[in-house]
């Protein structure tokens, strides 16, 4: 199922309790504020009928007009609703983060279509372990940075001996990869169950946003030595 779809399904199981407890409760409301209860029900059927067919953006849409009806009597005292609020989705996603550019920011973007974001960012001595050279902004920066962020929940920064560790201190219901992250996802999950993390989900980004330049830590650096270094000793030269 689609992340829309999803989505839908619980919208419209929330709507439907809804429904059934202004059902319950109507007694003593008029005529017409009842037909309000039956019109909310027809919207209900109708987003039942658009996700079975997969238009899970009609089916949010059109249960959405049910809520607000339902929320309308509500809001006026004719009847009482105790809505059951699906708690969000946990996200984990992890990264250095270091000279953030649009990429980071469609990546986390991403993440929290899922749910709530919560980001691992790699420490100094990692980060350098990995990419074979310092970062230009030490750990801290960086994590304050990412924490900034307004799709980030919370950001953490990682363990320097245990790459598991801060996943399994988050216990997320997914983990979502980077496009790039050379991470085997089948691999990964299997780590996980064996740390207590079974219903975990991984899942990766599928593609890097390429509608920016530069897009990359790396080509942010290469094009600032680009413009600034070299065309400075060929003025040096000249």
């Amino acid at each position: 199922m689609s992340e829309a779809c999803e989505r839908a399904s619980l919208y419209i199981s929330m709507v439907k309790d809804a429904i059934q407890q202004a059902k319950e409760g109507a007694s003593g409301i008029s005529d017409m504020e009842r037909k309000l209860i039956e019109l909310s029900e027809l919207y209900l059927k109708d987003s039942e009928y658009y996700l079975s067919l997969g238009d899970c953006a009609t089916a949010i849409a059109t249960i959405s007009y049910a809520e607000g009806l339902i929320d309308s009597l509500a809001i006026q005292g004719k009847i009482k609703i105790k809505w059951k609020r699906i708690p969000p989705k946990r996200v984990v996603i992890a990264g250095t983060f270091d000279v953030l550019h649009p990429g980071h920011l469609h990546f986390i973007k991403a993440a929290s279509r899922l749910g709530e974001v919560f980001v691992i960012v790699s420490r100094d001595i990692n980060a350098k372990r990995a990419k074979g050279r310092d970062t230009i902004f030490p750990e801290q920066s960086r994590l304050e940075m990412v924490k900034a962020i307004r799709w980030v929940k919370d950001a953490v920064l990682g363990d320097e001996n245990d790459y598991l560790k801060k996943i399994v201190e988050l216990s997320p219901d997914i983990v979502l990869l980077g496009p790039d992250q050379k991470v085997n996802e089948g691999k990964l999950k299997e780590e996980l169950e064996k740390r207590g993390l079974g219903n975990v989900e991984v899942m990766r980004l599928e593609k890097r946003d390429v509608s920016f330049f530069p897009n990359s830590t790396t080509s942010i650096i290469l094009e600032i030595v680009r413009r600034f270094c070299v065309q400075s000793n060929d003025e040096e030269h000249n």
